[in-house]
């Protein structure tokens, strides 16, 4: 598997490597020794998966406060994302920058997230399921969110605003200036 920088240093996308043959294809996921043969050793305590029905759905952006914050190696299923991570992190050269990949089913490339972060993601077909490990249980009373279309953070989501689909959570988060840096 291949671990490579993005924008922002700190979050990596990681493209496991696909053997094919007339049957289809098989893919080492996730290994902990090639993570850490690129810096990254991590360990994962709780794995997430999440559908959406409709297109146009956006989950996030989340992250959890220390002691709980959270790293996570987002990958889909099927269908497709955008996936973005936002930096939270105080003094970064990088704060309040965001970092954005498509991900899908059929490419495999995965994101990894690291704590300092907070994380959402717009479906860009129906019927999307997304899986996640974490190097943290959730916890409910270190669950924080920012808004996803805060014009500071400046996301060029794939949707116009009122077509997005969103929970309250989601549509009640407070911006980047309400916030402040979070780590």
């Amino acid at each position: 598997m291949d671990v490579v920088d993005t924008e922002i240093p700190a979050v990596k996308l990681i493209r496991p490597k696909r053997h094919g043959d007339a049957r289809g294809w098989f893919s080492e996921t996730y290994r902990a020794d090639a993570l850490a043969r690129a810096g990254l050793e991590i360990v994962f305590v709780q794995d997430n998966q999440s559908f959406s029905a409709p297109k146009g759905t956006i989950r996030g952006l989340h992250f959890q406060l220390a002691p709980a914050a959270q790293t996570k190696l987002v990958r889909v299923l099927s269908g497709a994302i955008l996936d973005v991570a936002v930096d939270l992190r105080a003094g970064s050269p990088s704060y309040g920058r965001h970092v954005a990949v498509t991900l899908d089913a059929e490419g495999g490339d995965q994101l990894l997230i690291p704590h300092g972060f907070a994380h959402g993601f717009c479906t860009l077909t129906p019927d999307t399921m997304v899986a996640y490990k974490v190097d943290a249980y959730y916890s409910p009373a270190h669950d924080r969110a920012l808004a996803w279309n805060d014009p500071d953070v400046g996301i060029d989501w794939p949707l116009a605003e009122a077509e997005a689909i969103l929970s309250d959570k989601d549509r009640r988060a407070p911006r980047l200036a309400e916030i402040g840096p979070q780590f």
